[in-house]
Order: C-alpha cells, then sequence, then structure tokens
C-alpha cells in the first residue's frame, strides 16, 4: 500500500495519498508518518496543519525514519513547525538522519561541524561528511569540501583535489561553484593559469547571482576592460 500511496502523490492525487498515508500511519508505518506529515506540514490535499505535522514526524523519529529525523531536525535548525530553535537538537537530528544516508542531511552535519553550531568545530569531521554527500551528488556539498582543500582546514591543503570539487559544483550549476573554479583559473591553483575561463565563470557566476562576481563585472564593465 505504500507504495501506491507513493504513486498517488507522485502523481499529485492528494486526496488519495492523504487516505493511503493515513491508513498506513494509524498502523504504525513510521515512512507513512513521514510522508502525511509533509503533507500536513505543505498542506497538500489538506489545511496546513503543524501540530498534526510535529506529532507525525516525533512519531516516526522514534523509529528512526531517516527523513523524519531530517525534516525534524530541519523544524528545530530555524525554530518553526511548533518548536523553539534549538542548534544542539536540530545537529543531534541532522547526525542521526547522516548516518541513515540522507545526503542533504550529511551537508547539514558538515556544515554545522564546520561552523561549530550546535557542536565543537571539527573540521575533519565536517570534510568527512561533505564528502560523503558529495559522493551521492550533493553539489553544494562539492562546493565546501572544495574551499576545505583549498584552504586546508581538516584535510591536507590540495589544489588539485580543490579544483575537481570545484569543476563538480560548476558543472552543477552552483554560483559559487563558478565563481571558486574561477579564482582557481585566475590565479593558476590546481590547473593551469587561464584568465579567459576565469572571466567566462566569472560571468556565469554573476548571471547566477552571485553578488561579489556582480561587482567584479559591473567594475571590468566601468573601467572599460570587458564588454558584459
Amino acid at each position: 500500500m505504500i507504495q501506491e500511496a507513493h504513486q498517488a502523490y507522485n502523481a499529485k492525487e492528494y486526496n488519495k495519498a492523504l487516505q493511503l498515508y493515513t491508513s498506513l500511519a494509524q498502523q504504525g508505518d513510521a515512512t507513512a508518518q513521514t510522508s502525511l506529515a509533509f503533507m500536513y506540514q505543505q498542506g497538500q490535499g489538506c489545511e496546513v496543519d503543524e501540530t498534526k505535522a510535529l506529532t507525525l514526524y516525533q512519531e516516526a523519529a522514534k523509529e528512526m525514519q531517516p527523513y523524519a529525523l531530517f525534516n525534524l531536525a530541519l523544524l528545530y535548525a530555524n525554530g518553526i513547525g511548533g518548536v523553539e530553535h534549538d542548534q544542539f537538537k536540530a545537529f543531534e537530528l541532522y547526525l542521526a538522519a547522516a548516518e541513515r544516508e540522507v545526503p542533504p542531511a550529511m551537508y547539514e552535519t558538515a556544515l554545522m561541524l564546520e561552523r561549530g553550531l550546535g557542536c565543537i568545530q571539527n573540521y575533519s569531521e565536517a570534510a568527512f561528511w561533505y564528502e560523503e554527500a558529495a559522493k551521492r551528488g550533493h553539489i553544494q556539498a562539492f562546493n565546501n569540501l572544495g574551499v576545505l582543500y583549498k584552504d586546508g582546514l581538516g584535510v591536507e591543503q590540495n589544489d588539485q583535489r580543490a579544483f575537481i570539487c570545484f569543476v563538480s559544483a560548476s558543472e552543477g550549476g552552483l554560483a559559487q561553484g563558478h565563481y571558486n573554479l574561477g579564482l582557481m583559473y585566475d590565479q593558476g591553483l590546481g590547473c593551469e593559469q587561464d584568465n579567459d575561463k576565469a572571466l567566462d565563470l566569472c560571468r556565469k557566476a554573476a548571471y547566477a547571482g552571485h553578488e561579489k562576481a556582480k561587482q567584479i563585472i559591473k567594475g571590468l564593465q566601468e573601467d572599460g576592460k570587458i564588454v558584459f
């Protein structure tokens, strides 16, 4: 029945999905509880009900349902959905979800470890979780891992690895990835120096909304060095 519920949800047959998830959730199915909670949170096939969503996430989290842990972590991290802001609780939940192979949870765990939010700052652990998320295709994780390699934080400094990470982030369309890769080409770090590629990537970053890249391009235009 859970597959039928997922199919209905993916087909945007929200009323049907809601009924199926509700039936399964009442039987204690943690995956159904998580999906039902999300529907109440988003108001899909029902009125928004943050109280019901929170209760369902909490029930599913008791069974260590990976995405219930992750979604509950998001609530605590942002102080929304009926809970108070609690970075320590958020980190605990992100880590539990990361250990159960939820890529965005791996990224958030790494980010908190890098910044020392809700935990003791630990660059090597941050690098580990960024790499795990990157292995699973998380674009921002590639970029942040590249920064750690470039700066030698938690890992041995390695421009070549930083370059490879930034290439993946840029190919994924991330504005910060374009910008960081452009800096590598501009300075010839981990690659052959190529000012044309650096400028092209700065343009891409600017188009994608990167503020610093916008300022650089604007400055070059005003100096008459480029035509955008």
